[in-house]
């Protein structure tokens, strides 16, 4: 199963770490892992091109676990561009979360501190 961990200050989110294998199919046919994999790239790559900032991106292949956070200081600007794309990927993870809840859950961070 893959996790997402939504991370969430008084700011709104700070971070998504997404980690593990769907297992709804067999690599490089699994549908859950390819829309994980292109929304959570999505993010990375909008932090920059949409609110203009340099993510904080860690990958580790060996646990199958990306994550995206961002940088401390950010303009007011900065800070509600990037809350607007994490708004919009979470909103499409939810949407292959209901589709194929054996295969992705989400945690969304309201009762964790990160």
């Amino acid at each position: 199963m893959t996790r997402v961990v939504v991370c969430r200050d008084e700011r709104g989110v700070r971070s998504l770490t997404v980690s593990g294998h769907s297992g709804y199919a067999e690599s490089g046919r699994d549908i859950v892992c390819a829309a994980v994999s292109t929304l959570i790239t999505t993010c990375a790559n909008a932090m920059e091109s949409v609110a203009g900032l340099e993510p904080l991106v860690s990958q580790d292949e060996a646990a199958a676990e990306i994550s995206v956070a961002l940088p401390p200081a950010l303009s007011p600007e900065q800070e509600h561009d990037a809350q607007v794309v994490f708004r919009t990927v979470l909103q499409g993870l939810r949407d292959v979360a209901q589709e194929y809840p054996k295969h992705l859950k989400i945690n969304d961070g309201r009762t964790l501190s990160c």
